[in-house]
């Protein structure tokens, strides 16, 4: 998958196209992403122990990763992400538009 938690991603298509936040959460196995703040939907809670009144609760939900894009931080635009190999033989995010390394988790 070529998104990671912190990465920081715009919604490219959909009701929220044009919102941006950052990654909480990536599913790998579900092919989503969870972005703060974003896709909020309302919960109807019974009481419990966590939720003594219950009541409706908002809880984010996942979105599909075809639907958000990573940001570049250069021009603020969404990029499409590639990995190019270093000289170390690791992987490396790259962002299509410009060519740039991404900063972040890198994997070996």
């Amino acid at each position: 998958m070529k998104l990671r938690k912190g990465d920081l991603v715009t919604v490219i298509s959909g009701r929220l196209k044009g919102q941006s936040g950052r990654v909480t959460a990536v599913h790998p196995k579900l092919n989503k992403v969870t972005v703060e703040n974003l896709n909020l939907v309302k919960k109807h809670a019974k009481p419990s122990q966590e939720h003594p009144q219950g009541g409706i609760l908002d809880v984010v939900k996942p979105l599909a990763v075809s639907k958000v894009a990573l940001v570049e931080p250069k021009s603020g635009r969404p990029s499409r992400v590639g990995f190019r190999t270093g000289k170390d033989g690791g992987k490396q995010r790259v962002y299509k538009r410009g060519g740039q390394p991404v900063r972040g988790v890198e994997q070996k």
